[in-house]
């Protein structure tokens, strides 16, 4: 299989140069200003957030039998004069697969509604999956209009339409459908990225406490399991990025995508290749055309691998992912056309409007530089900045929410 892997290797992704990167670093899209004491770029209009020790009591109350992370880097925030923006928040998405409880002690939905930018940046009422009931001639007209993964520019209707029809079920419009486990009142999800940061941090019984757990690429588990856990609900990644994982990582332990009764694999469609793949995973046949043809897809999903294991992110909403969240001075550059929101920027924020309580772990941080790129490799290697992410933007986020209250970002 890995012979047949490094066959179709593509991945295309430019250095940014020293010098590039520096005129990056850690600063959004949004006007900004660098705050001394932590070197992030952070929204003139963003008041300073509740002190970080909050945390402490509100991990108390979700995990009162684990002790909270006091090698985590609690942040002294920046005050800042507050800037009132229109609110732009409704109800979930149809198809999030989320409801609000009363039961869940602190939904992130009150922090965004509390918080004078974010509550102008998350729209909970975007469609996050893609579905055939979503399908219409309009849809068409408009995705028509925008390269993949914001649309369907240049790519075939039928294999668009023909993969579609496949996801006609509630499985396929609803995230959290198709467990045997009931869905919990208050849905609390671990996004677990593949930052060296975890190696040594023993949060894998933290991890796997959280209701669901979103992998993503070389999801290295066997010999980290208390680092990362063992749980697994949601796997991301794009055809592209799943099999370079398995040429890159195999002799580090990425020997197979991870595979379970009740594990989902959710799908980025960053090419035509993805909705190629996913029609004959759920067909059970091999790949009919394109760089991955004959491929079995089987040998990644596993044998039984119906419709309902499968979800396709909204080209709109990965639209409206980079537009409000991640719009990356790289777009207006000669990457411009490599650019898109890394994998794990994607599932994090995918969890983030679907789930009523996020923690990310294995993301980039500030001191990033003291860790290995991936937590699984043997001797430490640096994080490059590719130009195909803007990780120094995704980074300022991170922050920037976990500072808001909205997500919980592990630090140390």
């Amino acid at each position: 299989m890995r012979r047949n892997l490094r066959a179709c290797l593509w991945w295309v992704m430019v250095p940014v140069t020293e010098e590039a990167s520096k005129g990056l670093s850690f600063t959004s899209g949004r006007q900004t200003e660098l705050c001394p004491e932590s070197g992030f770029g952070r929204p003139q209009d963003t008041p300073a957030p509740a002190p970080a020790t909050s945390w402490r009591a509100l991990w108390a109350q979700e995990f009162p039998s684990q002790r909270f992370p006091t090698r985590a880097l609690l942040t002294k925030p920046c005050s800042r004069n507050s800037a009132s923006s229109q609110a732009f928040i409704g109800p979930k998405a149809s198809n999030s697969g989320t409801r609000k409880s009363l039961r869940c002690r602190h939904p992130l939905s009150l922090d965004i509604r509390r918080h004078p930018h974010f509550r102008g940046l998350f729209n909970l009422s975007t469609p996050v999956l893609l579905s055939w009931p979503l399908f219409t001639q309009e849809l068409w007209d408009s995705l028509s209009q925008h390269k993949a993964p914001y649309g369907w520019q240049g790519l075939s209707r039928q294999a668009i339409t023909s993969t579609l029809r496949l996801l006609n079920g509630s499985e396929s419009t609803e995230l959290f459908t198709g467990s045997r486990e009931p869905r919990p009142h208050c849905i609390r999800c671990a996004v677990v990225g593949n930052g060296g940061i975890l190696n040594g941090s023993r949060q894998g019984r933290n991890i796997d406490a959280h209701d669901y757990v979103f992998r993503l690429n070389g999801a290295v588990i066997k010999g980290f399991e208390d680092d990362v856990g063992t749980k697994t609900s949601f796997y991301g990644f794009t055809v592209n990025t799943m099999k370079n994982s398995l040429i890159s990582y195999w002799t580090l332990g990425f020997t197979s995508v991870p595979q379970g009764q009740d594990l989902h694999y959710i799908f980025i469609p960053s090419d035509i290749r993805d909705y190629v793949m996913l029609r004959s995973a759920i067909l059970g046949v091999r790949v009919p055309e394109g760089p991955d043809k004959g491929d079995r897809p089987w040998t990644y999903f596993g044998p039984e691998a119906s419709a309902s294991k499968f979800k396709l992110l909204h080209p709109d909403f990965i639209s409206y992912l980079t537009e409000r969240f991640l719009k990356s001075k790289l777009i207006n550059t000669t990457f411009g056309d490599l650019y898109m929101p890394s994998t794990g920027a994607l599932m994090l924020l995918t969890a983030l409007h679907t789930c009523d309580q996020v923690s990310a772990y294995g993301f980039i941080t500030r001191n990033y530089w003291k860790f290995s790129d991936h937590y699984f490799e043997r001797i430490k290697k640096p994080l490059i900045f590719y130009a195909n992410h803007d990780l120094s933007l995704e980074a300022a986020l991170w922050r920037d929410l976990h500072k808001a209250g909205i997500l919980w970002l592990y630090q140390r």
